[in-house]
């Protein structure tokens, strides 16, 4: 599903971002991408949807070269890949539902379609009967549900959540996990980029770590857990 080989990212000529990175997340993977500020983890993410171009290797998406893509290929590798971020980035001038079904509208859905998809993914996340709301009038955990819920309208094979609870409790954090776990359970892969060690902890899924921009660590489901938050922040 998701495959780097011998990925070398270099910025200027002279700053590393990533060196030499091979590793593979199979479909309907969940899976915890970790490690100090300035390891490499958002250099992997814009990599993955052409944000930034890789120095040297491949990257494989479905099994496709998304070096060899042209610009008119980018919007199609970008709805493979709903992404949720920390900051929401929702539309406070828009209700929930207008929200949603942006995403829906860009890709020239039918209305018939929209109002099924919105309805269908308010379920999942938990929020139905909230369409009619702001985003000024939900809660900070309800809003990333919303976030949640936009990326998951076009039904995408990958989500990606880029620090999803770093501005949440710890009580909603938990939601929101349990939540992104119940959407891998239904066969969606995930890969989580995340500083919240007693998470990776307790949900004990693969944790790739990285570090100076290497893969140091790929613990598999049931390694050791972390005990240091030194090595996420």
């Amino acid at each position: 599903m998701i495959e780097f080989i011998n990925v070398k990212k270099e910025y200027n000529h002279d700053v590393l971002a990533l060196n030499n990175i091979n590793l593979k997340i199979e479909k309907g993977d969940f899976t915890f991408l970790v490690g100090p500020s300035g390891s490499g983890k958002s250099t992997f993410l814009k990599l993955m949807i052409k944000e930034e171009e890789p120095t040297s290797g491949k990257i494989l998406i479905d099994g496709k070269d998304i070096g060899k893509f042209k610009n008119k290929d980018i919007p199609f590798l970008r709805r493979k890949i709903g992404f949720v971020f920390q900051d929401f980035r929702l539309l406070y001038d828009r209700d929930v539902f207008e929200n949603i079904s942006f995403a829906l509208r860009v890709i020239e859905c039918s209305e018939r379609e929209i109002q099924a998809q919105v309805k269908n993914v308010l379920q999942m996340v938990g929020l139905t009967g909230k369409e009619k709301y702001y985003p000024n009038q939900l809660s900070g955990g309800e809003q990333q549900r919303v976030a949640l819920a936009r990326a998951l309208a076009t039904k995408p094979p990958i989500i990606i959540a880029d620090e999803p609870t770093g501005n949440l409790d710890p009580t909603t954090a938990k939601g929101i996990f349990k939540t992104l776990l119940d959407i891998n359970s239904r066969g969606t892969t995930v890969l989580v980029v995340t500083h919240a060690m007693d998470i990776v902890n307790d949900l004990n899924k693969r944790v790739i770590y990285l570090d100076h921009g290497q893969v140091v660590k790929d613990e598999q489901k049931g390694g050791p857990k972390f005990d240091n938050e030194n090595v996420f922040i």
